[in-house]
């Protein structure tokens, strides 16, 4: 966690600190299932850049959040895997995924339909 902000004092915006992007939340959620290789992660997480990815996954493996596993052969093979922290927010993405859920059910049912 050397490479991280100084901690704030609101667990607020600590969580939002680790993981308050909108890429970082889709990582974790493939990441939820098990473990990914990295060209598995770019294609589940639709729009996201290589660099923007390796970008991301460096900070979370630096917070703590998840592991690399690099197996030495050609090409390169490297796994990520959350780690028991990272496993700790599927509450909160439990959470969210609730919550979405019924703010789409709400707006749907609140919305005429338009053909």
């Amino acid at each position: 966690m050397e490479n991280m902000k100084k901690i704030p004092d609101c667990p607020v915006e600590m969580t939002l600190q680790l993981i308050g992007d909108k890429w970082k939340v889709l990582i974790i959620r493939d990441l939820l299932s098990g473990t990914k290789r990295f060209s598995e992660l770019m294609r589940s997480v639709t729009g996201i850049t290589q660099k923007v990815l390796t970008s991301h996954l460096r900070s979370m493996e630096a917070a703590g959040l998840l592991t690399r596993k690099i197996y030495p052969e050609v090409p390169p093979k490297v796994e990520y895997t959350l780690t028991e922290t990272g496993y700790s927010l599927k509450p909160i993405m439990d959470s969210m995924v609730d919550w979405g859920t019924w703010y789409k059910n709400h707006i749907a049912s609140a919305s005429p339909e338009e053909d």
